[in-house]
């Protein structure tokens, strides 16, 4: 079983990973050509992408130079809503982000404490988002929208592949997608109802961890960047 173990305000507190990933396709807007060229001009000055890297953007300007950025964030409001999660956005924190592919990475040693709520905002680039513990490849494309597990393996590779290879992700290939993502608290009721959570699931006799980590039968474990499997974090080099 895999088990995040995360920080509930001052204690460490277990709970299930589930595998339960929630997607669809919005019709949100595209956005206008200003704010795409503006995009572009950040990555190519001011920030060092990558292949398989995922960094922040500014929000704030873009939001200046969006004027449809609020439908789409009610766009993704309705569909949570549709799953059961209503408000939830209002109460959580938003970033915007840029990826060129993405190697397989989870992200509950962090934020083992949140689900990630995501909108891709850019063209179809022939890329997938791959879960391949949960067993889900996902098409990229614009209006995009995930709800999944901060523990649950994942990575951006490309369409015709079966693994990351950053060689798939040249720097001057127009391979860099977009998105809006959200922090969502896992123990808000409708969160983790919507992913069937289980918490307090390790054993009265084990030993918790002193920081967030994920485990596996037991044993801490961390990602394979090239596929996606765990292994055991004692042989992670």
């Amino acid at each position: 079983m895999l088990t995040s173990f995360f920080w509930s305000g001052d204690v460490i507190r277990s709970r299930r990973v589930s595998s339960i990933v929630r997607s669809a396709t919005l019709d949100i807007p595209m956005p206008p050509a200003r704010l795409i060229a503006d995009w572009q001009r950040e990555i190519a000055t001011n920030m060092v992408l990558e292949p398989g890297d995922v960094e922040v953007m500014p929000l704030a300007r873009a939001r200046a130079r969006w004027p449809n950025y609020t439908a789409c964030v009610q766009a993704m409001s309705a569909w949570l809503s549709a799953l059961g999660l209503p408000g939830v956005l209002a109460s959580s924190d938003v970033a915007l982000m840029a990826c060129r592919g993405a190697r397989y990475h989870h992200d509950a040693s962090q934020y083992g404490g949140a689900a990630f709520c995501n909108l891709f905002v850019s063209e179809d680039r022939g890329q997938d988002v791959h879960f391949p513990g949960a067993g889900r490849r996902i098409p990229l494309t614009r209006g995009t929208a995930l709800l999944f597990d901060t523990g649950q393996p994942h990575g951006v590779i490309r369409r015709d592949n079966d693994r990351f290879d950053a060689t798939a992700f040249a720097p001057d290939d127009d391979a860099v997608q977009i998105f809006l993502t959200w922090e969502l608290a896992i123990e808000d009721p409708h969160v983790s109802e919507a992913l069937d959570i289980a918490f307090d699931v390790a054993s009265a006799a084990s030993t918790l961890p002193d920081d967030e980590q994920v485990r596996f039968d037991g044993e801490p474990v961390v990602v394979c960047p090239d596929t996606g499997r765990w292994r055991r974090a004692s042989v992670a080099g």
